[in-house]
């Protein structure tokens, strides 16, 4: 099954010059393929072409090589955008109907503690590889390293862009994508890294503690020392910073809104006041008992506490300013945040509304969502969209001629 999936891929390369579709898709990642598989399922004649020389590269190192298919729940709260017009997109595939897809397409998933979704082989290879089944069984072509820079190229009536956005560019999410939609008419707002670790000042304490984890709990500061976002998760310790889901999740808002600042509660739940009460009731052992030794030694003086040494020592344990001075950058980032305004797309079809015949689905919109499979969990359900949406206007293929 494999080999003849990627025997349409070779045999479309050959053809692409001679043969007429109904539908291009611009892009073959995850929202891309999906776009592809319900426009052939729809009955139109449907290529799908992409600038990398391989598929699915950035599924297949998501994960950790496990692919995050999705999450027990997602809603349009866990993403960044208009969440009214992503709710519209989410409800049309939904997490039980994505399910059902891939079971259908023989990948069975699993619900791990976190509440993630894995192939339950653990191998990101295994959706790539049914993605391509169904695209085939779709009637659909595919032809890689092929970069599109103008729909002018495409020899067909409708065009769908897939391209993606900036992040992990040797994937061949390289942001070209963007320069395309400009062209076409729509407009792209800041773009920058988002679920991306973050570096500290060289030479911190911080880069110290590599391989260290924390539960956490972090915040972003206005330049008044309002509190902005705050989010909650598990923190990591690196050789050049902070990673770990909180990180990653906070990163995108730390970003957006400087001049900030980021703190740390490595306490999540506890105040200054009540650590404070605890530390004059049992001094550091109370540390000792909820945080790894590494950060008790390094927050906390040994021996009996000072009234001064004992309050810096309950403001660095929940209110600790991290200086973190960039993030790690697109090669990095998980995904894109910013991109074409979701108000010029129909989110009923994802059809444009600055160019006829022309739709967007996944990451080159203005969409970004929190780590645990609600990004892939948009780039399903708004491929799929697209897809229905271009291709079912076409009749069953070899109709027209019968």
């Amino acid at each position: 099954m494999l080999n003849a999936a990627f025997e349409n891929i070779q045999h479309a390369t050959l053809n692409l010059q001679h043969s007429s579709f109904d539908v291009a898709v611009i892009g073959a990642g995850a929202a891309g393929l999906m776009a592809a598989i319900f426009s052939g399922r729809a009955g139109a004649r449907t290529i799908a072409l992409d600038a990398a020389p391989k598929i699915g590269a950035k599924i297949l190192i998501s994960g950790g090589g496990r692919c995050n298919v999705t999450h027990d729940v997602v809603t349009a709260a866990g993403f960044n955008g208009n969440r009214n017009a992503i709710a519209k997109v989410l409800r049309t595939f939904d997490v039980p109907q994505t399910i059902d897809f891939f079971q259908s397409l023989g990948v069975r998933l699993k619900r791990e503690e976190t509440g993630k979704l894995f192939p339950v082989s653990d191998k990101a290879r295994d959706v790539v590889d049914a993605l391509l089944r169904a695209a085939r069984d779709a009637g659909v072509e595919i032809v890689t390293g092929q970069r599109i820079t103008t729909i002018e190229q495409l020899p067909a009536a409708k065009v769908i862009l897939a391209a993606g956005g900036q992040s992990v560019p040797k994937t061949g999410s390289d942001g070209s994508g963007y320069a395309l939609a400009r062209a076409l008419g729509h407009s792209v707002t800041k773009t920058f890294p988002a679920l991306v670790p973050l570096i500290v000042e060289r030479g911190h304490w911080i880069t110290t503690f590599s391989g260290t984890s924390v539960e956490a709990e972090l915040s972003v500061k206005s330049p008044t020392a309002r509190v902005l976002p705050r989010e909650r998760g598990s923190m990591l310790f690196t050789h050049f910073g902070i990673s770990g889901p909180v990180v990653l999740d906070i990163s995108r808002h730390w970003i957006a809104e400087q001049p900030a600042t980021l703190a740390a509660n490595f306490l999540p739940g506890e105040t200054f006041e009540s650590v404070d009460a605890a530390l004059i009731e049992n001094g550091s052992a109370f540390l000792r008992r909820r945080l790894p030794d590494r950060l008790v030694e390094r927050l906390a003086p040994s021996g009996r506490l000072t009234k001064e040494q004992r309050r810096r020592v309950a403001h660095d344990v929940v209110d600790l300013t991290v200086p973190v001075v960039r993030d790690r950058g697109f090669n990095y980032a998980e995904v894109t945040a910013g991109g074409v305004p979701l108000s010029e797309v129909d989110v009923s079809t994802m059809r444009s509304r600055v160019r006829p015949n022309l739709y967007l689905c996944g990451e080159i919109l203005d969409v970004d969502g929190k780590i645990g499979g609600y990004n892939f969990q948009w780039a399903w359900a708004s491929g799929r969209l697209a897809g229905l949406a271009a291709g079912s206007r076409f009749e069953v293929r070899g109709s027209k001629d019968e």
